[in-house]
């Protein structure tokens, strides 16, 4: 017996789909959410939070090639992100996760 899921080619391709599938989730669900709202709801606190490590996860899987010739894109930025998020998850700074999802995720959007 063949899983489907044997067939799905995991390139680059494929990652880039996922991730700007993240960052566009992110970008609809932040859509007229203001600081304050955010900190106040903690489901979609650890749903953005879930997307921004997503996003590092599969950015680390994209081929060296990809990344260099991209490299307008802030790898290491989002990586050093997820880390944060991951690590210190208790102290996390609101003011730096909010501008991230509300200024520098679209951006990125726009480099993918």
């Amino acid at each position: 017996m063949v899983f489907e899921s044997m067939h799905n080619e995991k390139n680059d391709q494929y990652y880039i789909e996922k991730i700007k599938a993240d960052l566009l989730f992110i970008v609809q669900h932040m859509e007229n959410v203001d600081i304050q709202s955010l900190k106040e709801n903690e489901v979609l606190q650890d749903s953005m939070l879930f997307r921004m490590i997503q996003i590092s996860e599969n950015a680390k899987k994209l081929s060296e090639e990809y990344k260099l010739k991209n490299s307008m894109i802030p790898w290491q930025e989002m990586y050093g992100l997820r880390n944060r998020i991951v690590h210190d998850y208790g102290n996390i700074d609101m003011k730096v996760i909010y501008d991230t999802l509300s200024v520098d995720i679209p951006d990125l959007l726009k480099l993918f």
